[in-house]
């Protein structure tokens, strides 16, 4: 339980890496806050209560990270139930995948504003209690997508590419407070998400991770506890590759 006592709010967290992560911060002793789209509140209720049958405390905070009223009213709501925030881990994402021609205006915004403005509204709301404490954590998960690009995915790879720029120059900015900024790339992890890739373009994945199988949620979840962690106190502006060499 070396996380006891922490708050911990996870964005994206009713379904697949967020719940994961908001899963194995609990079991590492940390009171949790699930933040869920407002369309998701019936998986959001399920792992509240997977989490509070642990022996964990945990709330459910609605908001669309992309609104930045919601998202100031949701750090003030973990404020008033926890009295803290230290870690925050920027998880909410979605994808609307098509070749650039044919990419529609609103499928481009949409996934900017939510997949990268969401990360600057959710770090910047979550800095204030975290200056005042002189210590957090705030993790954001990227994606392998960022590194290397993908055809179709001109939209998602803009955006994850830009979170691991904002992770850094946030790191350079709050080291001296005691907070770490660090993000996660994922790679092929085997979610709905990705659930909805054909099997041809399952099979190329597979060809090219070295280690021959699709990570799992919980491989992403291990990192974001880690970083969570004292073990990481000297980790700062990293992106760490979880990809099984996907990127090597």
């Amino acid at each position: 339980m070396f996380l006891e006592n922490q708050v911990a709010l996870v964005t994206g967290a009713s379904q697949g890496i967020g719940r994961a992560i908001a899963l194995a911060l609990a079991r590492a002793g940390a009171r949790i806050a699930a933040n869920y789209y407002p369309d998701q509140i019936d998986r959001a209720r399920q792992v509240v209560d997977e989490i509070k049958s642990s022996g964990s405390e945990c709330i459910m905070v609605g908001a669309d990270v992309s609104n930045k009223v919601d998202v100031e009213a949701m750090i003030a709501q973990v404020l008033e139930h926890f009295g803290s925030l230290d870690i925050l881990v920027n998880n909410a994402g979605i994808t609307r995948d098509q070749l650039l021609l044919r990419m529609r205006d609103e499928d481009w915004h949409s996934v900017l504003n939510t997949n990268l403005t969401g990360v600057f509204y959710c770090s910047r709301a979550a800095l204030k209690p975290m200056l005042k404490n002189r210590w957090g954590r705030i993790i954001n998960i990227a994606s392998v997508v960022g590194i290397t690009g993908n055809a179709g995915q001109a939209n998602y790879a803009a955006a994850k590419a830009g979170v691991i720029g904002f992770t850094k120059s946030l790191a350079r900015e709050v080291a001296s407070r005691g907070i770490t900024v660090n993000a996660v790339a994922p790679g092929y992890i085997e979610t709905e998400m990705t659930g909805k890739v054909s099997d041809r373009a399952k099979e190329q994945f597979l060809k090219n991770i070295p280690l021959g199988r699709p990570g799992r949620p919980e491989d992403v979840a291990g990192v974001v506890v880690f970083l969570a962690s004292h073990s990481a106190d000297y980790i700062t502006g990293q992106t760490i590759h979880v990809d099984g060499g996907m990127v090597l």
